[in-house]
Formats: structure tokens, sequence, C-alpha cells
């Protein structure tokens, strides 16, 4: 029977023999080692086993050798090692200290596969539940980052996306060690990105292989390793996912390529629900027409502002807005120049006010002005004055001049009232009374809610 055994079994073993000093150096590993490692025992022996690992394992891995040095038996330690050709492999160590010789006696059965095919399965499952809960896209970027990062070198990783109507690319997601986010620009300006987003097709670049029709690099300092990956729906190409690496410890392959290829289409799935949901969510809380908040969003807005300036003692105010013979624009030029209108009016709106205050369209030609945090009531009559000024100005409306006056009615909190829904009545309430008294000006409703004060207009005339 004992020659049926032959003597060298150790070198017909697939997971490899390792013997490692108490210095921490090879000083014997059998063939198997070259399969795994890509190293020939000739070129590890008397290399520090140390100098193998992955960078991000090495701390752990020295107190894994420690803790056997000290007489602890390991069994099942998992750690990554770089191999001869760059890549990564996963490896399952069983080990145990040789008292006698000084030496640790280790197994190493190579689990990459494994890991590959566990860590896909986690990255899909990952991105469909960072799809689910992504309040926004920046949210959604930032998990996809963390999650392609447990699959590949990930340390510069942008995601580039392609706005069909102009034709331009944009970076709303760009972590990278060497360059800034891009500004927006035509897609051809970049010249990989276009690549990869108009042929559909992935792209890797790397030192020693470069196709014959890739584009030129990008301006210095330029990455050894570049790959685009399209992120391709049923309504074609919406953007790209882009990994770049500035040294070997981030370089890429044909299979971190393919893998990367299969990730993307989750990745893209993610993007379009999410731009799917924000965009109902727009809908549901912004007028179509001027894109201010619509009356819901506006009420929302007061509810939360009535409590804070309540708590912080400050002065709220509201105004209404009504435009004067809105109705003769619709009648006289059409209701597409009374939607232009309406438009240009919310524009101008906008620039009476502060970043932090609210302009919404109630519906029709009525819209209102949420100002928080005031010290007096003479901001909101300030406020009221610079739009009755900009409305002096008449509106074009592709080549028709259009005049066009306000009635603005204000109430404020605490005086007029410290619930939004009497609140918003006063200031209707006051709105009517100036639209009644001629129009073209500012009506402050009284302390008891009826509209008695009027603002002077300098500049606007009657």
């Amino acid at each position: 029977m004992t020659a049926l055994i032959p003597p060298n079994m150790v070198d017909l073993l697939l997971d490899a023999v390792c013997i490692v000093d108490a210095q921490g150096r090879f000083v014997y590993v059998s063939p198997s080692f070259e399969r795994i490692f890509g190293y020939t025992p000739e070129e590890a022996v008397g290399r520090p086993m140390i100098e193998m690992v992955y960078s991000e394992d090495r701390e752990r891995t020295l107190r894994a050798a420690q803790n056997i040095m000290a007489g602890t038996l390991q069994l099942h330690f998992e750690n990554r090692y770089v191999r001869k050709d760059g890549h990564i492999a996963h490896i399952r160590w069983t080990a145990r200290w040789v008292e006698d010789q000084q030496v640790r006696l280790a197994v190493a059965h190579d689990i990459t596969e494994r890991k590959h095919t566990e860590s896909l399965q986690a990255a899909i499952y990952s991105i469909s539940e960072a799809a689910q809960g992504a309040e926004d896209l920046d949210t959604l970027f930032a998990k996809i980052h963390h999650i392609i990062g447990t699959l590949l070198p990930a340390s510069n990783f942008s995601v580039a996306l392609h706005d069909r109507l102009p034709d331009t690319i944009s970076f709303p997601y760009h972590v990278d060690e060497r360059h800034p986010a891009p500004t927006p620009s035509p897609l051809d300006a970049d010249a990989l990105c276009s690549h990869v987003i108009r042929k559909g097709q992935t792209l890797l670049l790397t030192p020693d292989s470069l196709p014959p029709t890739a584009p030129p690099m990008a301006s210095a300092p330029r990455p050894l390793y570049w790959l685009g990956v399209p992120l391709q729906t049923p309504a074609g190409v919406l953007g790209a996912l882009v990994l770049q690496g500035y040294s070997e410890e981030a370089r890429y392959s044909e299979r971190d390529k393919e893998l990367l290829q299969f990730v993307s289409t989750q990745v893209a799935s993610a993007i379009e629900r999410t731009q799917m949901r924000k965009r109902l969510q727009h809908m549901a809380q912004y007028d179509q027409l001027t894109h201010l908040p619509n009356r819901q969003l506006f009420l929302d807005r007061l509810k939360t502002a009535l409590p804070r300036a309540q708590r912080e003692q400050t002065l709220l105010s509201l105004l209404f807005i009504d435009l004067d013979r809105f109705k003769q624009v619709n009648d006289s030029l059409g209701h597409s120049m009374g939607d232009l209108l309406l438009q240009r009016v919310a524009q101008r709106l906008l620039e009476c006010v502060r970043a932090s205050d609210t302009v919404a369209r109630l519906g029709g030609d009525e819209f209102v002005v949420l100002l928080e945090s005031s010290d007096s009531a003479e901001h909101a009559a300030a406020v009221a004055e610079k739009i009755l000024a900009t409305f002096i100005q008449p509106f074009d409306l592709h080549g028709h001049q259009v005049t066009m006056r306000p009635s603005i009615g204000v109430a404020m909190h605490p005086d007029h009232g410290s619930e939004e829904s009497l609140l918003l009545s006063h200031a209707d309430a006051a709105m009517y009374r100036s639209k009644n008294s001629g129009g073209n000006q500012v009506c402050v409703a009284g302390a008891t809610g009826m509209a008695l004060q009027f603002l002077p207009r300098p500049g606007a005339p009657h």
C-alpha cells in the first residue's frame, strides 16, 4: 500500500503549504503557491510574508500571527494578498506554531471565487436597498461608491450623467485624488466618457493595453488605469460609471471590467428609480408652470414656520399677491402668453426676496410670499414696495410689451394671528381691499383682521 502513496504528497495538494519563520519570512512554500499567489517557490522563499498582504489587511494579519506564535491554533483566518500580477487573492488560512522548529506551519486555501460571488450578490442586494432608501441622488451615489468599493479599488470614482437635449455631460458625484470635479460641458469635450456613452460600450485603458480606437487620456496627471462603463437603460444610455487608478494598487483587468458591467445594470436601474421618485415628488410639491412651490408645499412650510417664529420670538409675514386685470392678457394675447407672463412674474418675485424666503403660486394669478425671521414690520413693507417697483417695468412676452400691476395684502404673526388659516385669511382679505381700492398698492391687515392700512407707493404709478 505504501508504494501507492508518492513521497511528494504535499506537491499534489491544491492548497498551498507554507512555513514562515519567527521573523515572518517564508522558508518553504509548496508548488501550489504559484497557482494561488503567482510567485514560484524560488521567488517566495526569503520574502517577508507581510509584504504580500493587501495593505488594508496587514495590521490584523500581524495580530493573528502573534496569536499563533503565542500558541493559539488558527483554523479559519481570512485575509487578502496581492498576487504577482497585481490582482487580489482572498485566502483562508489554517495555521499553528511549531515550537521546536520556531516556525509557523500554515495551509492557504484560495477562496477568491467564493468571495467574488458573495460580494457580487451582496452588492446587488445593497444597490437595490440603496435605491429604495436614498432620499436623493447625492445620497444614492455615495452609497453606490461604498458598495463598488467592496468589489474593486474605488478611491477615484465618478458618476457621469448625460443630458440629451443640450448634449452635455455633468459629474454630480466625483471623488478623485488628483482632479477636481469637472464643470458641466458638451459631451464631446470629454473624449473618454463620450466614447463610452455614445457607443454604449465599456472602455478599459491600462499601461499594457491601449485599444487602437481609444480616445486620448485626460490632461495630466493622467491615471495609469481608466475604466468606464455605460449606464444602460431601456431608454438608452443615461451616463457612465468611471473608475481611475493612479498606482498599481488600483489596477483594473478584464475581469474587473466584466464585474463593473454587471453591477452597472443595477446602478442604472437604481438611478432611474431615484430620478423618477424625485420627479414625482417635484410634481406633487411644485407648480409645473412656474416651478414655484404649490399650495400644499406652501402650507406645509407655513405650518412649520409658525411654531419656529413663536419659539424664536421673531416676526413672520405673508404677502398675498394678485395680478390686476390678468384676464385681459389671456383674452387679447392667448393663454400661452398668459402662461409666459406668469413665469416672468414668478422670476421677478424671486428676485425681490431672500433665498430663505418662500414664493409660491396658489393657483391662477395668485401668488404668496412667506417672509421668516424678520426683526420688524418694516421688512415686509420694504419687500412689498420692492415688488411694486419691479412691476413698473413692462414684461416682454416675445416682443409684446405688457404692463402688469399687483394688488398686495400683508398679514403678520403675531399681530394678525398664530394659526396658518387665520393668517392666510387676513392676508387674502387685505389683498382684496387693495384690489377693490384700485389695485397696484399694498394693504396691511388691521389689528382685528380688517384691511385698514394702505402703504405709500413711492415711485409706483397708480
